[in-house]
């Protein structure tokens, strides 16, 4: 019994004396319009690579500053699918003309609710719905550009076979290998402020500016978001023609009150200490630390300056320079993982901080030998029973065997 005791109070000792973790995030600070379009990319990379520590509660700008939903796509999609539920009722009793017309509004409302939807979801249905009562009303050109509208929102769509008629299920395949069903166009969105994150169809393709390129004719939703900025959504429709869209964003109230901080953080981010600002920051977006990363355009090339700081303090633990330029072979994600890699176990080194997984090229010149240590950059044991005896092992080539 009193060992029992015992253990259990050490455990209590040991759970009680455990680290707190600490709170984490990546600020990233644009200091011209044209880095401003990386901001939100370089700050996705960066918080990547702080979840691989250990001891870290990473906080995303989602986290920090949310995304404002918009209120009146919130109200379409309500009135969009009460119209279906009465539309798809119309439809099952086979009321063609009542159902045409609850189709029109519910397909027209859900064009305005784009902002709060996240797939096709019921629409591709009210879509499907429409096309069939406009062929069986007589109208096959107005139901094949329905048809054409559908593959281009989901272009996996089944139609339900016991719920439509055969001649449409023949349609929708005869459309489907039409030329029209070929044709593409793109799209290019732009938003102000730049570096917000695209959807297309519900899946992400990057951020603004950027250009969506061999899309299926028809209508595609667009939806557009940035932390700390309301929720911005789009009915568009493609055409072979190339065609442009921008958008102005609305911030929310506590991003401007941050946004209006900007300039004076990334101020003490450059020095070797922090001041009054970053303080401020630590108070009111409830961080311990932060890789403070500033972005700014140099020539042809972005200079990229991070740094890591105790915010309370306002000491700065690391800092790191490097110029890029661009990311059109998708080599950004690792750099800003090394640099951030760099500083954090520099900065926390005396507490012995581990990475989960780390890059084998981290903190590497290109001349080291890599036999202690594995792909992941985890230490192994190379002895025999290791091995398996392979002769080879620790071998350059010009022993004696």
């Amino acid at each position: 019994m009193k060992y029992a005791l015992l253990i259990s109070a050490i455990a209590v000792q040991a759970f009680a004396a455990a680290p707190s973790e600490k709170r984490v995030a990546a600020l990233i600070l644009p200091m011209d319009k044209a880095s401003e379009a990386l901001t939100l990319k370089v700050e996705a990379f960066a918080n990547e690579a702080l979840g691989e520590f250990a001891g870290f509660t990473v906080r995303t700008s989602d986290d920090l500053f949310g995304i404002a939903a918009d209120e009146e796509a919130v109200a379409s999609l309500k009135r969009a699918e009460t119209g279906f539920k009465e539309s798809k009722a119309a439809f099952d009793e086979r009321n063609s003309e009542g159902a045409e017309r609850k189709l029109r509004a519910t397909i027209k409302e859900y064009g305005k609710a784009v902002g709060a939807m996240k797939t096709c979801g019921n629409l591709c249905d009210a879509v499907a719905m429409f096309g069939s009562v406009l062929q069986a009303r007589g109208d096959v050109e107005e139901a094949k550009i329905a048809i054409l509208d559908l593959l281009a929102l989901s272009p996996s769509f089944e139609l339900d076979r016991k719920r439509y008629p055969q001649n449409f299920l023949a349609l929708k395949a005869q459309v489907a290998t039409s030329r029209n069903a070929q044709l593409r166009g793109s799209v290019t969105v732009k938003t102000k402020p730049a570096g917000a994150r695209v959807f297309l169809n519900g899946e992400l393709q990057g951020y603004s500016p950027t250009t969506l390129q061999t899309l299926p004719i028809g209508k595609h939703l667009v939806k557009i978001e940035r932390p700390g900025f309301k929720q911005l959504g789009l009915m568009v429709e493609v055409t072979p023609e190339d065609q442009d869209i921008t958008s102005e964003l609305t911030a929310t109230s506590g991003y401007k009150a941050f946004d209006a901080l900007m300039d004076r953080l990334a101020g003490e981010a450059l020095k070797d200490k922090g001041g009054q600002t970053m303080t401020s920051v630590s108070n009111s977006l409830k961080l311990d630390r932060a890789v403070i990363g500033v972005l700014k355009e140099a020539g042809e090339s972005t200079e990229l300056t991070m740094a890591y700081f105790d915010l309370k303090s306002g000491r700065r633990i690391a800092i790191k320079r490097v110029a890029f330029q661009g990311d059109e072979f998708g080599q950004l994600r690792g750099e800003v993982g090394r640099i951030v890699n760099h500083l954090v176990n520099a900065g926390e080194s005396s507490d012995k901080q581990v990475t989960r997984s780390s890059d084998p090229l981290d903190g590497k010149a290109g001349t080291e030998e890599w036999q202690g240590e594995d792909r992941g950059g985890k230490n192994i044991s190379r002895d025999k029973k290791a091995t398996g005896g392979d002769p080879l092992d620790k071998a350059s080539g010009t022993e004696d065997w």
